[in-house]
């Protein structure tokens, strides 16, 4: 099964499962600037409701184009994080990732300069 994550809509937050191509869950959250606070308890609950353990999870999948600078590292972040920390591969949609060693990550790809004061 694989987990997908898109937050590249500063808005809105849209988590799926993902089983030989077919969807079998999904849950699209408005965010309102919040991304970072709804992702991981909205993970949970999706997980959760949908009685899948982290060890089902085999590949998570990440949207890497688009969004503002915040929102798609947040996203980026967060796909990187658990990947490292459940031992799963991480791509993004277009399947591209990086190796470092045995570490495999997707590195974001910023359509703009970043606006941060």
């Amino acid at each position: 099964m694989e987990l997908l994550i898109d937050t590249t809509d500063k808005d809105y937050l849209h988590l799926a499962l993902q089983a030989r191509g077919v969807v079998k869950a999904e849950k699209k959250i408005k965010t309102l600037h919040n991304q970072s606070e709804k992702l991981w308890p909205a993970l949970d609950k999706l997980l959760k409701d949908n009685k899948v353990k982290k060890t089902d999870i085999k590949k998570i999948v990440v949207a890497n184009h688009g969004g503002s600078f915040t929102s798609l590292r947040i996203g980026i972040a967060a796909a990187n994080a658990l990947a490292f920390a459940w031992g799963i591969e991480v791509q993004d949609t277009a399947g591209k990732f990086k190796r470092f060693g045995k570490l495999r990550i997707v590195e974001p790809r910023y359509t703009g300069e970043a606006k941060i004061s």
